[in-house]
């Protein structure tokens, strides 16, 4: 569908994964006009091969879950627009009304509300074999994806509490988990730490993997020693966890948004930023929790209260309105005041 610059929407959504498209599913059964901006379908949960804890799904694949998104999304008006985003800013309209202009690489459009869901992107070692076994072995979440190594060898690469909680999670079902470690000293939490001392969960340290080799799936990890990287060492492993933190593109929210220290965006309970209009949802939030259920359940708060502080905003009365698809009035509720609809 062609998009016109000049077009005006309720609602952009950044970013088409759990937490993206749930909002998109949610502001389009409210009547909002909305449009996502992405550069992909599903982000992290679409390179994830077999996904078993979405509530009421069974066993799935995750582009096929995420494509399942976007269909509902789609089905009830959301307009998907595949781009990068380059620049987002704040603006004054002629009514003194706040106005989101989206600039991406190929075209820019405005809405009277945003929602940030573009979520983390998990830091790559940059190893050979590591893409190579996406999804054959190679995984960056042990709490989706532990249950399919049940009985097997595994290895977690990382030093902090996300490595450590892996290691341990895995060392519950798996006979030998090897946690490899750039450092002598883990960054992670003395109480996590202290759980290592097990049997079966062998440390290994002032290591880095400098190859992940396999055929089919992943058969074995090349290490190196930090110290003398003359000193190489292979392990023979069914799959590896990498577990060294997210990079987050915060470039272009910069100055809009409040952040943390990691550079996340700050919300309160109703996925709220700390500028009026601009609502976050999902993995590029401080929510503690990085999963697919949870992302969406925070895309549709987000959502919903996006469509409420359009509402206020407007003069409408009735923010608890669900029109679904064959319900789509012009208005979208009764204005307390005719002069408001302007916005």
């Amino acid at each position: 569908m062609n998009i016109s610059n000049q077009e005006l929407y309720d609602v952009i959504i950044v970013g088409a994964g759990a937490a993206g498209m749930t909002a998109a599913l949610y502001a389009s059964r409210r009547a909002m006009r909305t449009l996502v901006i992405t550069q992909d379908i599903g982000g992290q949960a679409a390179t994830t091969n077999e996904i078993e804890n979405y509530p009421g799904v069974d066993l799935i694949d995750g582009p096929t879950l995420m494509n399942k998104f976007k269909n509902q999304a789609e089905k009830f008006g959301a307009i998907f627009n595949y781009a990068e985003v380059r620049v987002i800013e704040k603006k004054l309209d002629n009514d003194n009304k706040p106005v989101f202009w989206v600039k991406t690489n190929i075209q820019e459009f405005q809405s009277h509300s945003l929602i940030l869901a573009y979520g983390l992107t998990h830091r790559h070692l940059g190893v050979p074999g590591e893409k190579e076994f996406g999804g054959k072995g190679v995984s960056y979440c042990a709490t989706c994806d532990a249950p399919l190594f049940r009985g097997k060898t595994v290895a977690v690469v990382g030093g902090g509490n996300s490595a450590v909680d892996a290691a341990l999670l895995l060392a519950k079902i798996c006979p030998k988990v090897y946690l490899i470690h750039r450092s002598e000293n883990f960054r992670a939490e003395a109480v996590l730490v202290e759980q290592l001392k097990q049997d079966h969960i062998e440390l290994i340290l002032n290591s880095e993997v400098k190859e992940i080799k396999g055929e089919m799936v992943v058969k074995s990890l090349l290490l190196v020693d930090v110290n003398d990287r003359t000193k190489e060492r292979e392990i023979f492993t069914d799959g590896v966890f990498i577990e060294v933190g997210y990079v987050v593109n915060s470039q272009i929210i910069q100055g809009l948004v409040e952040l943390d220290e990691r550079q996340q965006i700050k919300i309160n309970l109703d996925a709220e930023t700390s500028e009026p209009g601009i609502f976050a949802a999902g993995d590029i939030t401080t929510i503690s929790y990085k999963q697919i259920v949870i992302s969406a359940g925070w895309g549709a708060t987000a959502a919903l209260k996006a469509y409420e502080y359009l509402q206020k905003a407007r003069g409408f009365r009735g923010v608890n309105i669900d029109w679904g698809l064959a319900k789509k009035p012009t208005t979208i509720a009764t204005p307390t005041d005719p002069a408001a609809a302007k916005f």
